[in-house]
């Protein structure tokens, strides 16, 4: 697995679908600027894929408010991104859901990631998160069947804008509005103290 926390996300270009419609040319770097969470998930049309496309979008507010673009992926095509988008909820389908999804039917964007489960030919289910400078800052890689915590994708949201915003570091379990610590001996003496 590769780990790329630290270096500049893979850039590319791609169909997706935004907002009901299919887009020809949907690039990544197109989004500096703003936070992206970049999420793969496996298949459209599954079991625990929808659940989690659904938890994001429920937080949608939360994301907007941290400037954080949104973006899913998987290796299907968009003329399935575009038929699980007008399938109701109650039928297993996605409906509602407003945030691009991205088709890497070549599988080229799942390689660069290095998320690719090879032998179903789909992705694990990988989160990155990209600075507005297009650095990837976190990364966390689940197998198919164990479904993500979009509150933790918030927390770490959370947690590196107020790094970047006060210096400080984060210790285990830092939620919004918790104390923090500078990175020295003397920080972590007086956050246990």
């Amino acid at each position: 697995m590769a780990v790329l926390v630290g270096k500049p996300a893979p850039d590319f270009t791609a169909k997706a679908v935004v907002a009901g419609k299919v887009v020809d040319h949907f690039r990544l770097s197109d989004h500096r600027g703003k936070y992206v969470l970049l999420f793969f998930y496996p298949l459209d049309f599954t079991f625990v894929c929808p659940t989690e496309l659904h938890a994001f979008q429920d937080h949608m507010k939360a994301f907007r408010e941290r400037n954080v673009q949104l973006i899913a992926v998987s290796t299907d095509s968009w003329c399935s991104h575009a038929a699980w988008l007008e399938t109701p909820k109650k039928k297993g389908g996605i409906q509602g859901v407003e945030y691009p999804i991205v088709s890497d039917f070549n599988k080229r964007i799942s390689r660069d990631y290095d998320v690719l489960f090879e032998e179903l030919g789909a992705a694990f289910r990988g989160l990155f998160l990209i600075d507005k400078e297009g650095v990837v800052r976190h990364q966390v890689v689940n197998d198919l069947p164990l479904g993500r915590s979009v509150e933790e994708a918030v927390r770490m949201v959370d947690a590196l804008q107020f790094y970047e915003q006060h210096g400080e570091v984060c210790p285990a379990n830092w939620k919004k509005g918790d104390k923090a610590m500078k990175p020295t001996n003397e920080g972590l003496q007086n956050y246990f103290g």
